[in-house]
């Protein structure tokens, strides 16, 4: 797939990329390179193999979801500048 300058202005433009007009053409091709390989990826037989989250094999760290430091009200709601009935007070925005 071929990627013109014109296809290329648009996506900087929906990117909100700034690219001037002499640096289209290379943005263009880089554009064609990466969907080329894109394709080459593609083509590649991935049947039977399982995702990754890494390419070197771990186990992830768990621990039980018990709270342990809570109860503090108080002290958070100290750093408020404006607290109200145990809650964060703010400024009404919407009317």
């Amino acid at each position: 797939m071929s990627i013109d300058t014109k296809t290329a202005a648009r996506v900087a433009k929906l990117a909100r990329i700034k690219v001037d007009e002499a640096d289209l053409t290379a943005l263009a091709q880089e554009f064609t390179n990466i969907l080329g390989f894109i394709e080459q990826l593609n083509e590649v037989n991935v049947d039977g193999i399982e995702p990754m989250t890494s390419v070197t094999p771990q186990r992830l760290f768990r621990r039980d979801d018990v709270v342990n430091d809570g109860n503090q009200q108080k002290a958070v709601l100290h750093n408020a500048p404006d607290a109200r009935e145990g809650f964060f007070a703010v400024p009404m925005v919407v009317e």
